[in-house]
């Protein structure tokens, strides 16, 4: 027994050893966030870091007031506006918190007596229970029922909603909302892990949010959208910090703003625009991920978590189908040897997840599709 369980680690060892040599061995970041940026984008921020805009001083300790950075500030803003089309009557405002202060900030700013939820997932639960604080809450439907593996479908809004809020895409679990919905009232969306993927109505909006770590930038800057006249309609008052119209009276300046990924924001709108825009991103998205969900429907050893219709182009989630579970943490280890960085499922759901933003490469989730294909052969 001894004798063949050295053969078979000699015979493993021999595959991995093969297969990095395959690939050269980059390193594939599959991170469902922070996550992978584009090559533009942190070539420029290190650049930046050393001598920012020709002053001769790091972009890390530069003033936020200074002419430098506040025609950053103004650009990025502006880059927003024309790579998703905001119309007039919004602002595009960066702040700090996450999108985690958002699931406070916009009951704060919005709730006068009742919003619709939808729940899909655990930072739509965590968006819910902030709500309740502030009036009445109606979750129109939940798929919790089902560990989150579908959208809810034929729920009802009531028309007297304030709003009606919906988190796009489901990081942990790996389904998505690709559209704007049709509703009699207001939306308001988190559209953390999937902004910039799609075109988008913004006009059916009162506010979208997102955390920039996903397809924007390092974590530490949040980005809204917010239509101006759905604001200083409620009659609570509101701390100056957690008040929209603050920060959109003051253009992000109100406070020190988080100026290395705002920075680092830029360059990754920058390379959209010099990409095609958003309808590019869109088109090679939905190519990576169908490559990827084709070779998981089609392998043995694989299968998806969630319903075919709801799946994630962001966020691809799979296991190991029930014959093969015990081969799991070998898949984990061998996948890693051979380059493959963050494909570890969320507790939640177990098995694997691969992220794919829109700096991920194609060529990345070819050697995920490789890597899975020859741990299929030699099993």
């Amino acid at each position: 027994m001894r004798t063949l369980a050295a053969c078979f680690e000699k015979h493993v060892t021999k595959i991995i050893i093969t297969f990095k040599k395959d690939i050269g061995m980059k390193k594939h970041n599959f991170s469902a966030g922070p996550s992978i940026l584009s090559e533009y984008t942190i070539k420029n921020t290190a650049a930046a870091v050393e001598n920012f805009a020709g002053t001769g001083l790091s972009i890390l300790e530069v003033s936020h007031r200074g002419k430098e950075f506040v025609a950053v500030n103004d650009e990025a803003r502006a880059l927003i506006k024309e790579l998703l089309d905001v119309p007039a009557g919004y602002e595009v405002v960066f702040m700090g918190g996450g999108a985690s202060m958002q699931f406070c900030m916009v009951p704060y700013n919005l709730l006068n007596k009742k919003a619709s939820y939808l729940d899909t997932g655990t930072w739509a639960s965590k968006a819910i229970k902030e709500a309740k604080l502030f009036g009445e809450v109606d979750v129109v439907a939940s798929s919790k029922d089902a560990n989150y593996t579908y959208i809810p479908k034929n729920y009802k809004v009531a028309e007297d909603s304030d709003y009606f809020h919906f988190t796009s895409n489901n990081t942990i679990y790996g389904t998505e909302m690709r559209y704007d919905p049709d509703m009699k009232v207001r939306l308001v969306a988190d559209m953390s892990s999937d902004i910039f993927s799609r075109p988008i109505d913004i006009s059916k909006y009162d506010v979208i949010y997102a955390g920039a770590q996903k397809n924007l930038a390092p974590a530490g800057v949040t980005l809204a959208i917010v239509r101006v006249d759905a604001l200083e309609h409620v009659d609570r008052p509101i701390p100056t910090m957690l008040k929209y119209k603050t920060h959109v009276d003051k253009d992000s300046m109100f406070n020190t703003p988080p100026v290395l990924p705002i920075y680092s924001a830029l360059q990754t709108l920058k390379w959209y625009k010099e990409q095609g825009g958003v309808a590019v991103m869109e088109k090679k998205d939905k190519e990576n991920a169908a490559i990827l969900y084709d070779e998981i429907d089609r392998n043995k050893l694989f299968k998806g978590t969630v319903a075919v219709e709801d799946r994630s182009i962001m966020n691809v989630c799979f296991i190991m189908n029930d014959e093969y579970k015990d081969l799991e943490d070998e898949f984990s280890k061998f996948a890693s040897a051979a380059g493959m960085v963050g494909i570890k499922g969320h507790r939640s759901v177990g098995g694997f997840r691969a992220s794919l933003y829109n700096a991920m490469p194609k060529s990345s989730v070819e050697a995920l599709i490789a890597c899975m294909k020859e741990f299929e052969r030699t099993h």
